[in-house]
């Protein structure tokens, strides 16, 4: 019964967790299950990015969608579809760094910076990263007014993650549609735009 009076309650933070660790427990299933036969580490590496990119999005439309629709508690899960994206996005670079190279540092430099579409991938990763350890309360009071400004910086980390994934794959047509997407969100954030939507809605 408390577990359905909670659910009833905060249905929307279940569907949050659960958007968020499914893909982790398929991976971990399929791994199991032997269903990474031919290349283990392009296929965890693949999923893991992707799945970083779709929960990065997801995070960044709460905004827009309380903007369009007036629903406060898309807010409620901007931080913690924040925080699942940086989980991926960790597990997608110790693939790429210990599984792919072993945790050899005289080789990730390089492969780093002197491969195209990492660098722009690396850096998204840094920026998350700031985010995640500036996501709690206690930053959110040290950095006062400082701490918007810091954490729009998601947008330039969402850029950046699809021109890694622009960079990376042949067929184009995936990361320009993420892409798009993006674009609609930060129009969407625009404070004109924003206010002529809210007079609308209202």
């Amino acid at each position: 019964m408390v577990l359905i009076s909670w659910l009833k309650r905060s249905w929307l933070q279940a569907l949050a967790h659960a958007t968020g660790l499914l893909p982790l427990a398929w991976l971990i299933w399929d791994h199991l299950h032997g269903a990474f036969i031919v290349d283990p580490v392009r296929e965890i590496t693949t999923r893991t990015g992707r799945t970083a990119l779709v929960l990065l999005v997801l995070s960044l439309a709460c905004t827009p969608i309380h903007t369009l629709l007036g629903l406060k508690s898309v807010l409620r899960v901007r931080r913690g579809l924040g925080l699942y994206a940086f989980l991926y996005v960790a597990l997608h670079f110790l693939t790429f760094a210990g599984l792919d190279y072993r945790f050899q540092w005289d080789l990730l430099g390089p492969a780093i910076f002197d491969q195209l579409y990492v660098l722009p991938g690396f850096a998204a990763g840094l920026i998350l990263l700031v985010l995640a350890i500036t996501s709690a309360r206690g930053w959110q009071k040290r950095l006062g007014r400082n701490w918007k400004r810091l954490h729009r910086l998601v947008y330039l980390a969402g850029i950046l993650a699809i021109v890694h994934f622009l960079w990376l794959v042949k067929d184009t047509g995936e990361p320009l549609r993420y892409g798009a997407i993006v674009a609609l969100l930060l129009i969407l954030r625009v404070p004109r735009v924003r206010e002529a939507v809210s007079n609308v809605r209202r």
